[in-house]
């Protein structure tokens, strides 16, 4: 079974379905079996669907800097 850093990095691409067939199977497994995970699969769903419902605003200018930083402490767990 794959590792939480791996299912966080894989998630964008399977929300997205961007992933293979065996890459959507072990994150899914994942998923099965992992909380934490699954609640970041959660927040990811929430942000996407916020970002389509304010995709016309503008962002304030740190806030790539705070998600590209958040993204990476996921990234280590």
């Amino acid at each position: 079974m794959i590792s939480c850093a791996q299912a966080v990095r894989e998630l964008w691409d399977y929300l997205d379905g961007l992933v293979d067939d065996a890459e959507r199977a072990a994150v899914e497994e994942h998923l099965s079996v992992c909380r934490r995970c699954c609640g970041e699969l959660e927040f990811a769903e929430e942000l996407r669907g916020f970002l389509a419902r304010n995709a016309d605003e503008e962002l304030p200018p740190d806030v790539h800097a705070r998600l590209t930083a958040t993204l990476h402490g996921l990234e280590g767990r």
